[in-house]
């Protein structure tokens, strides 16, 4: 009996936590191009902060989801700790939604939506509606697993021995018994990686009668604890803002449940009387549970089936009163918090120029974002291919050694191809998910860009070999030739940055522009060749020099060709 009880839990918490997972791709699926858009653009200040961050909670049904676009956003720089610290604020009183979903009576009628939203999604043809139906099919999943988890819980109120086993861990009105109750909550929600499972759980005890509403609350608080730790994972190996970030959230819910718990007695009492007020019960009051036509239900032996009706109400009033009380307290504080994590977060030394420092793999499971951190992996590439042309040049206009040099432009072209290769696995991971056609299109697109951008450093490369060549056989390129490669370097040099640019800005007529000037180089990449086999008849130019000539112009000419792919990408003509 033991055994199938445990089924039956385990069951239904597994059927519940899909269930939050596909409510929570299917909502990013459909809004998550512009979840980050209305992050971004809602935190000029603290106030709309936190009202964007509660509002993209409640739409992905996840505080940890927003709590890691949160720290992406920061990660690659698009948002300040400050405007973290608000919107992770908000997410807290976000997440409490699932509390007072969880308090409607529709476990019955979970799988009244379970089988039309699967009809939907596996009959339809257009992505948006699929998604929608996915959501539909994540709640309704949630639904069935509470109500799973409830039944499941229901002998253990009749089991003296389990009883007496939990009450070790249940509020018996000592500051102790609450900071105990709430480490059983940050312990169990750590491991489970969702507050809202945790919920579902407590809500199921506690309606069930295994635990008072005192014991409940006390959990709920530290299931506030426990869900910091999935931003703190994703802030592993992240910027220091992003660490930052992460911290923030720690210290908000951490110092929040501190404050509550000094005034746990208190806090319950006036949950009490708001339940009271609003129900005409009280939370730990036993009442028969009436049916949809308000008639008493009865068990297999005909006896009253009784629980806990107004807990569950109880539990998501606590949960959502104690977040509500803490973005009041510290809201006013944001600046001084945002200055303490600075201090104790401080900027490392600069250790040159650090390569794949925005991939994050707790992005996966927020594509859009995801996408966003390897853009600014692309750009790092752009920069990259910037700065190995600069270095080129001198070599190009005095082939002296220096191996200082040399050494940075064989480091960046490592680093371009590691890159590369790492864009390429990390957008393979998102896609592997519930992905919309944009999103699958961009994560093609920014694949192809980091191709081209490491074809481009391929090709620097080879000029500066055949530089060092050169060298080495103690020959040099003559004057005029000399002119004619640094100004068409120059020109090869000015295009890249008008492509990068346009990749930076997304301005996707960059192409006509970059059309035009491609032509302008090829035209003189012909001229400059023309001019070379000309010398080369007049014997002017020397066998090797002339064949390392030709090998340069044609470089130059590979590079123009990989930079407009580029840019015919950006346009979605590739």
């Amino acid at each position: 009996m033991s055994f199938g009880l445990l089924m039956n839990v385990i069951g239904g918490l597994g059927i519940f936590l899909l269930g939050m997972k596909n409510m929570s791709e299917g909502m990013q699926a459909i809004a998550g191009p512009t979840l980050r858009k209305m992050i971004n653009r809602a935190t000029s200040n603290r106030f709309m902060g936190v009202g964007m961050g509660t509002l993209v909670t409640c739409l992905v049904q996840s505080s940890s989801i927003t709590t890691v676009m949160v720290v992406g956003l920061v990660n690659v720089n698009m948002m300040n700790i400050a405007q973290a610290f608000g919107v992770i604020m908000g997410a807290n009183i976000g997440t409490t939604i699932t509390g007072w979903i969880l308090v409607l009576k529709v476990g019955k009628y979970g799988l009244w939506i379970i089988g039309p939203a699967v009809l939907v999604y596996l009959f339809s043809k257009r992505d948006r509606v699929r998604y929608f139906a996915m959501a539909f099919i994540g709640l309704g999943m949630v639904f069935f697993g509470l109500e799973l988890m409830k039944n499941g819980f229901k002998p253990l109120a009749a089991d003296d021995e389990f009883k007496a086993w939990f009450a070790k861990f249940a509020y018996d009105g000592t500051y102790f018994s609450v900071l105990k109750c709430a480490g059983v909550g940050a312990i169990l929600t750590m491991i489970v990686q969702s507050s809202s499972a945790t919920l579902g759980i407590t809500i199921g005890l506690a309606v069930t009668g295994v635990i008072d509403y005192p014991t409940a609350a006390a959990l709920v608080l530290g299931e506030n604890i426990g869900t910091t730790v999935t931003a703190y994972l994703a802030s592993i190996g992240g910027s220091v803002n992003a660490r930052r970030a992460s911290y923030s959230h720690i210290m908000f819910n951490l110092l929040g449940v501190l404050w509550i718990t000094a005034l746990f007695s208190p806090y319950i009492s006036i949950i009490t009387q708001y339940i009271e007020w609003t129900t005409g019960g009280l939370p730990n009051a036993m009442a028969p549970v009436l049916d949809e036509n308000g008639v008493q239900v009865l068990n297999a032996n005909g006896m009253e089936v009784k629980e806990r009706v107004y807990v569950a109400a109880a539990i998501a009033a606590t949960h959502t009163g104690f977040n509500i009380a803490n973005v009041i307290f510290f809201l006013p504080l944001v600046g001084y918090m945002s200055r303490l994590l600075i201090w104790m977060v401080p900027d490392p030394e600069k250790k040159g120029v650090a390569h794949l420092q925005y991939f994050d793999i707790g992005m996966v499971d927020t594509p859009g974002l995801g996408l966003e951190q390897s853009k600014q992996e692309i750009l790092l590439m752009g920069d990259g291919v910037d700065k190995m042309m600069t270095h080129l040049r001198p070599f190009i206009e005095k082939p002296t050694e220096d191996e200082a040099v040399e050494k940075k432009i064989f480091h960046r072209e490592e680093v371009l191809d590691v890159v590369q290769k790492e864009i390429n696995e990390f957008i393979a991971h998102l896609m592997a998910g519930n992905v919309t056609l944009e999103v699958m299109e961009e994560g093609r697109s920014q694949i192809r860009m980091a191709d081209e951008y490491e074809s481009i450093s391929d090709y620097i490369m080879t000029i500066m070999k055949l530089n060092i060549k050169l060298r080495k056989e103690e020959m040099e390129i003559s004057e005029i030739h000399r002119t004619e490669l640094l100004d068409l370097h120059d020109h090869v040099m000015e295009y890249i940055l008008l492509i990068n640019k346009g990749v930076k800005t997304g301005a996707t007529e960059v192409v006509s522009k970059a059309r035009s000037q491609g032509e302008h180089i090829s035209h003189l990449m012909k001229q400059y060749r023309s001019n070379h086999l000309e010398r080369v008849g007049t014997e002017q130019t020397s066998p090797l020099e002339s064949l390392t000539i030709t090998d340069i112009l044609n470089a130059y000419r590979r590079i123009k060709d990989h930079a407009l792919n580029i840019a015919e990408v950006l346009s979605g003509e590739k």
